[in-house]
């Protein structure tokens, strides 16, 4: 299986610029570049901070460019987004019986499991009782096949001070869920604006670049985001049944290619 993971775009409303870039123009050429290269994709994830403020104006954007990916999407909410302006923007969307928009569906590699990690008002993720409750009935659905999860927030640190302070606050509750599924083939997530990928509880993980702005690689800084203009990218991925292989492409990167 392949398909593709975009996340962080910070959209505003009126497209106007954020941290001295477009975050509609540069969403606007990830798409491009998804529709000329990656047509053939099962799906998009979208992992979340959809919307920088959550404003509706800014979801009302999001629409019009998701009526031109080539490709079925599916939307998470990241703590830059609002849950209700969201639900709003989109009414079908799937959501769990608490209204928290997280969600499972099937898909030729396994159960992919998107989880709601915001917790309105605050940079942080949450992760409540009710949230991993649904967790636990959706992995015990799931059986003993596999299950790739899908989370916005990094749910331990990752040595990023100012990130991790704003980490999901409920990580262990997450990993208790978690504990003992040895079916758990991989972790996506967002929110670091970052190149990351490791492993977890013996959990494989991956986290990717915004399309907007970045976070840059400094292990020092407290109290503010070090914001940066690395490249944006998009996280084209494969599955199989005995591997996962998660390839960023920096879709602004005009370098010529050649052969030798």
């Amino acid at each position: 299986m392949k398909f593709l993971q975009i996340s962080d775009v910070h959209l505003v409303p009126g497209g106007g610029d954020l941290h001295g870039l477009n975050p509609y123009e540069r969403l606007t050429a990830c798409i491009a570049d998804v529709n000329a290269h990656h047509a053939d994709a099962d799906c998009v994830v979208f992992t979340g901070d959809l919307a920088h403020t959550g404003h509706p104006g800014a979801y009302e954007r999001l629409i019009a460019l998701l009526d031109i990916l080539k490709l079925p999407y599916h939307l998470m909410i990241g703590n830059h987004d609002n849950r209700e302006n969201f639900k709003a923007a989109f009414p079908s969307r799937p959501q769990d019986p608490n209204g928290f928009i997280q969600f499972g569906f099937d898909t030729p590699a396994g159960r992919f499991i998107c989880l709601d990690s915001n917790e309105p008002g605050v940079p942080y993720g949450s992760f409540c009782e009710k949230r991993a409750a649904w967790l636990a009935q959706e992995l015990d659905h799931a059986g003993s096949g596999p299950v790739y999860l899908f989370v916005h927030h990094h749910p331990f640190p990752v040595g990023l001070k100012r990130m991790d302070v704003n980490r999901l606050r409920d990580g262990e509750r997450l990993g208790d869920v978690l504990k003992g599924r040895t079916n758990i083939r991989h972790l996506f997530m967002g929110h670091l604006h970052r190149p990351i990928s490791g492993t977890w509880m013996g959990i494989p993980y991956s986290v990717l670049p915004a399309t907007n702005h970045q976070v840059a690689l400094d292990f020092v800084i407290e109290g503010v985001v070090p914001d940066s203009h690395e490249p944006p990218a998009y996280a084209v991925i494969f599955l199989e049944a005995d591997r996962s292989v998660v390839h960023l492409h920096n879709f602004l990167d005009r370098a010529n290619t050649f052969r030798l």
